[in-house]
């Protein structure tokens, strides 16, 4: 089941932000100005997704992601993850950012259609972090759309 955050949940908000930061490396402090999105299995929170940093003249927004199921990029959870941000907001591009170390992470992006950029030292001294970009149009072109 899907659960919603936001102004009009701000309870649901904080609970998915509180798991998501909770599981990413350095998010501790938490995001300003959010919607969440969460995947609930029987009575539990299994993934979280923060939409943050959105900044409508442009058109780009950023999401941050944590599971602790492998299993939570369903199709309902994946039209909720871009629906949000390319249908109901307007956004053309999704920008997510991931420690080099994050293989899962980063193979994931991969596997949906993110263009990575590899910056040195955005993590700190010893540690990259990857920009991944999506475009609505290179979402919309990916095969979980074609149905």
């Amino acid at each position: 089941m899907l659960i919603w955050g936001g102004e009009r949940a701000p309870e649901i908000n904080a609970a998915v932000a509180s798991f998501v930061a909770g599981g990413i490396p350095g998010c501790e402090r938490g995001w300003e100005n959010f919607t969440t999105l969460g995947l609930v299995e029987g009575d539990r929170l299994v993934a979280g997704v923060i939409f943050h940093n959105y900044n409508p003249d442009a058109g780009v927004i950023e999401l941050s992601a944590a599971a602790t199921s492998r299993r939570w990029l369903t199709r309902p959870m994946l039209k909720g993850m871009f629906g949000y941000p390319f249908d109901q907001i307007g956004c053309q591009m999704v920008v997510i950012r991931v420690s080099e170390r994050n293989t899962v992470m980063t193979g994931i992006a991969e596997r949906f259609g993110f263009t990575p950029y590899r910056i040195p030292r955005l993590r700190g001294r010893e540690e990259a972090e990857i920009l991944f970009t999506l475009k609505d149009e290179d979402w919309r072109a990916h095969p979980v759309n074609r149905r």
